[in-house]
């Protein structure tokens, strides 16, 4: 036989092999190739030698067989191994393929949160946990998203004073004038004005050099008051005060007047107001008709003046406050209470600040120094000298320690420090 014939019959013979080992190869189930490529990446993986080992375990997930999880979990292992050389991509996209099944385990949204939390990525832990406890209603996932979720960041802008948030936007004083900000500190409105209401319905008050008139949102006038008025109420439902020669007027954002005088009135929520009549508190509509009369030494007011919420108000008589549900008393009396914002209110008992719902049930025991009603889900209590903030669960979230806090609104809250008032940001704002 010529030598030209032995090679070549070599090489069929050779060929031959291969083909009938890639033939019995693909004769093998899944399950058996995945076992026989895991078996080859152990040795590479027990010497190190980690990048020989991806490509086969990566073949080995392509598979539908029964060790599909162990090949997952091992080429998971290669990839952080691999992380700082360009692999930490192919780690995270493996982990979001596997808690995009709808089968996904807790585990793999555990392992996926604590792994972005090692990278101080709140954003992406908190979405898994998030993802975790509403696809899988897992216990652990649900504390360690609700250990995390209150975290929050600072601002960058301080100012001298702030009000209480409305209408996704807060009142602001920066160098002894106001303006009007986002909930999250953003000035929009600049810092010019001697006064500034609420903003609603795309405007707000304003009073500059004895001057009122209305501005929008990009402080364009849009009104102007020609009427001899002194003072003017927070704006809100298309519906603000004005202070006249005779007393306290509703007015529209155009400033027309209500003939109506009142010695004082609160701003509008939920379609009531808190007015003073006869040197006697109570409660009209926008119309002006009393929906509560006026019998009570004191409708309380939040520090926008504002009194109602849902469906509630409370009314102090000597040194008693009542809870009224659509006007009627609810309940035993109380040392003083915040009105009802979102969820429950804030009520003192026994010198101690506790919370209740609108039906008058106690919700969270009497136990802060002070209090405010929720703003979203939280509240703001102190303790002590500081304050700090509680879930609806009662439980303190935000530490105390600022100086003074308001209610959050959208996510964000102003809190008083030694440089002034700043406001932090939630991390996670779902509830």
């Amino acid at each position: 036989m010529k030598r030209g014939e032995r090679i070549l019959l070599a090489m069929g013979c050779v060929l031959l092999l291969l083909v009938s080992w890639i033939m019995a190869f693909q004769a093998k189930s899944d399950t058996q190739k995945q076992t026989e490529l895991l078996e080859q990446a152990a040795a590479y993986i027990e010497d190190e030698i980690y990048i020989r080992a991806v490509p086969l375990l990566e073949e080995a997930t392509g598979y539908s067989g029964e060790r599909t999880a162990e090949c997952e979990k091992e080429l998971k292992k290669v990839y952080l191994a691999l992380a700082e050389k360009g692999y930490r991509r192919k780690y995270t996209d493996l982990l979001e393929l596997q808690m995009a099944r709808a089968d996904a385990k807790p585990e793999v949204f555990m392992e996926a949160a604590q792994y972005y939390l090692t990278l101080s990525d709140d954003e992406e832990a908190l979405k898994a946990l998030r993802v975790g406890v509403q696809k899988t209603g897992d216990e652990e996932l649900n504390a360690l998203y609700e250990e995390n979720r209150y975290g929050y960041t600072f601002g960058r802008t301080i100012y001298e004073d702030v009000a209480g948030a409305a209408n996704g936007a807060i009142q602001v004083r920066k160098e002894g004038a106001w303006g009007l900000a986002r909930t999250d500190g953003t000035l929009v409105i600049p810092c010019i004005y001697d006064k500034v209401s609420t903003y609603s319905g795309g405007q707000v008050l304003v009073k500059k050099s004895g001057v009122i008139s209305a501005v929008d949102a990009d402080n364009n006038r849009v009104a102007l008051l020609h009427a001899a008025a002194s003072d003017f109420g927070n704006y809100s439902e298309a519906r603000t005060s004005l202070l006249l020669e005779d007393g306290w007027h509703i007015a529209d954002g155009e400033f027309h007047t209500a003939a109506a005088a009142y010695e004082a009135l609160g701003m509008y929520a939920g379609g009531y107001a808190a007015a003073k009549q006869g040197g006697r508190w109570g409660v009209v509509d926008q119309s002006g008709e009393w929906y509560i009369p006026p019998e009570y030494d004191e409708i309380v007011l939040d520090e926008l003046g504002r009194c109602y919420g849902q469906s509630a108000v409370f009314a102090r008589t000597g040194a008693d406050v009542f809870l009224l549900i659509n006007g009627q008393k609810v309940g035993e009396p109380y040392q003083d209470a915040r009105p009802f914002a979102d969820g429950y209110a804030a009520v003192k008992r026994e010198d101690h600040w506790g919370f209740i719902d609108a039906g008058g049930n106690v919700k969270i025991d009497f136990q802060f120094d002070d209090a405010l009603s929720f703003g979203g889900h939280l509240a703001a209590v102190q303790i002590g000298q500081d304050w700090g903030y509680v879930s609806l669960s009662g439980e303190v979230v935000i530490e105390p320690f600022f100086l003074k806090a308001k209610s959050f609104c959208d996510g964000s809250a102003p809190v008083c420090t030694v440089d002034g008032w700043e406001f932090i940001t939630l991390l996670e704002e779902t509830i």
